[in-house]
């Protein structure tokens, strides 16, 4: 991904209230269009680099166990 995508993709979303931030990943999710995607992904970046190890080891067995489920 372009390093330019993945800043304007964080300069689009900071300084959004939580309620934005849940607006902008829900309507992403329900739209299901290819072109969210990378939008989702940089706000995975961004949750994955500020979480702590405990945080990540949890975030893994969400991924992995909602995956199960699919």
């Amino acid at each position: 991904m372009n390093l330019n995508l993945r800043h304007a993709i964080i300069q689009n979303v900071s300084g959004n209230s939580q309620d934005e931030l849940k607006d902008t990943i829900v309507d992403a999710i329900q739209n299901g269009e290819e072109k969210m995607l990378p939008g989702l992904g940089v706000l995975f970046e961004v949750i994955w680099q500020s979480a702590s190890p405990q945080d990540q080891q949890e975030m893994l067995e969400m991924l992995e166990n909602g995956l199960k489920n699919k």
